[in-house]
């Protein structure tokens, strides 16, 4: 079994609990997840984290496909984990839901399940760096 802390936060001041962190990390917890909310990324906390801490990992508990290209996506992941010392980064990946995509992000819903794969397939393609992804 491995332990987690997954943060909450919301709101006009946003106050990440890096004390509660390090703590969580001096005690060997495996990982650490933020989420998106009503205006919060995941991703940008946790490049945060990344300068206060040295080991624990560092998941997105999700990123919302709708809320950004796979291609920024993975480069955001690739930046963050590569300023934390590689080895670092989990991403999770949601797709939502019709409410928030449609209203929030003026996408059409459409068919996520194959959303989802499209994405996961240009984020591997990224993240191996093999070749140009088209």
């Amino acid at each position: 079994m491995k332990l987690a802390l997954m943060l909450g936060y919301s709101g006009g001041k946003l106050e990440l609990p890096i004390k509660q962190i390090q703590l969580a990390e001096e005690l060997g917890f495996h990982s650490v997840w933020t989420a998106e909310a009503y205006g919060s990324d995941a991703m940008t906390p946790l490049a945060y984290i990344a300068a206060h801490t040295e080991r624990i990992k560092l998941g997105t508990g999700i990123i919302q496909l709708a809320g950004r290209a796979p291609a920024m996506a993975a480069m955001q992941a690739q930046t963050i984990d590569a300023l934390a010392g590689g080895n670092r980064m989990i991403v999770g990946l949601g797709v939502s839901g019709p409410q928030i995509v449609e209203g929030w992000y003026g996408q059409p819903w459409g068919k996520p399940y194959w959303r989802l794969r499209d994405y996961i397939q240009i984020m591997k393609k990224i993240f191996a760096r093999d070749e140009p992804v088209v």
